[in-house]
């Protein structure tokens, strides 16, 4: 049998940077300086520049970006936040760790992103204090739609930016619709560090100052904590390092992804699965998830072709074992969707071959 088609390749991926990611990790050993230091603000510049805002504040990871984030605009204990139920518990996870209550949203089947009618829906019969927009799978919400509804509220929205680095619409960048973005750096993204990593775009001056003191317990300055909720999330000077040096790569690397997900939206005719089939710039393919009603059968058959597969993600937020609420209503696309979704081989490093087997395997199903 061929080799295995993994669902991705950070071997592949970083290997082709070898000698940059080398020089970068000499660079900060040779400095002696590993938190908090030059690396970190220079990389906090050059993606600032890149999503076309104004600060960017590094975090020690995705998820403690939305945390601080939805504390630097105000949001605490009782409050609820409005987001969706398919995205992995992240949102979820953040939300509830500052004491407020997650208000499930459904999706749109086509896309898997928010549904606009169910958003409304949730905030004329809620007290919604903010809402979570997620770019989900590398495609951009309707999030245009999403900030012109709740800007009149005085709601503000955050954007969960973690798999859609780079993704830009109408010549705007993933991370400056909303309030705020938050990225997560993890291996897997479309730019990931080499280890854990995040980060919190705006152009509002205040929330950057609040979100450099909460990463850092607090502190106004040294060892004086003059804001509550603070915690240690600083993006090392390693992961900084690393990350200025992929951040020139990543738009070619979109692309690259893109052009894999055209081909199958081209060559895969298989009436059985279906997914969305425009993949613009607004969409940079983090993960390729189709849909199929007899999912576990055709899971079975790609990995008897060697192909390997995944579920993103398999259980609803409000459906979580630690979270379980049995009157959440109204999110039957979402709960349809977490039973038929499949993510399939999509990253920029797979070769024309494997590409060709995975659209093969698919339509001989």
């Amino acid at each position: 049998m061929p080799r295995r088609i993994p669902l991705n390749d950070l071997l592949r991926h970083n290997l082709l940077l070898h000698d940059e990611l080398a020089n970068s990790a000499r660079r900060v050993i040779e400095r002696g300086w590993y938190i908090l230091g030059s690396e970190g603000a220079e990389f906090e510049s050059a993606f600032a520049s890149y999503c076309g805002v104004s600060h960017a504040v590094g975090m020690a990871n995705g998820t403690d970006a939305i945390e601080l984030a939805l504390r630097a605009v105000g949001i605490g204990v009782g409050h609820s936040v409005a987001t969706v139920a398919n995205a992995g518990f992240y949102a979820s996870t953040s939300v509830r760790a500052i004491g407020a209550q997650p208000v499930y949203v459904d999706v749109v089947p086509e896309t898997y992103s928010m549904c606009i009618e169910s958003l409304k829906r949730e905030l004329a019969r809620n007290s919604v204090q903010a809402v979570i927009a997620t770019h989900l799978y590398g495609r951009l919400a309707d999030i245009e739609t999403i900030t012109a509804i709740c800007r009149p509220l005085g709601i503000p929205v955050i954007e969960d930016c973690a798999q859609a680095h780079g993704a830009t619409r109408n010549g705007r960048v993933a991370g400056s619709f909303g309030i705020a973005g938050c990225f997560s750096f993890y291996p897997t993204k479309n730019l990931g560090a080499l280890g854990d990593g995040g980060a919190v775009t705006t152009s509002d001056a205040a929330i950057a100052e609040r979100l450099r003191e909460l990463r850092q317990y607090g502190w106004d300055k040294k060892y004086q904590v003059s804001r509550a909720g603070g915690r240690n999330s600083r993006l090392d000077e390693l992961q900084a390092a690393f990350l200025l040096a992929k951040l020139p790569h990543l738009d070619r690397w979109n692309e690259a992804r893109r052009e894999i997900a055209r081909r199958y939206s081209e060559e895969i005719r298989n009436p059985r699965v279906k997914f969305p089939r425009d993949f613009g710039a607004d969409n940079v393919a983090h993960l390729f998830v189709v849909r199929c009603e007899d999912r576990d059968g055709f899971r079975q058959h790609l990995e008897a072709h060697g192909i390997a597969s995944d579920i993103h993600y398999p259980i609803p937020d409000h459906q979580q074992p630690a979270y379980a609420d049995p009157n959440v209503a109204g999110l039957q696309e979402t709960e349809l969707l977490t039973r038929e979704i499949v993510t399939i081989p999509c990253f920029g490093e797979m070769e024309e071959e494997e590409v060709s087997r995975v659209i093969a395997a698919v339509n001989g199903w």
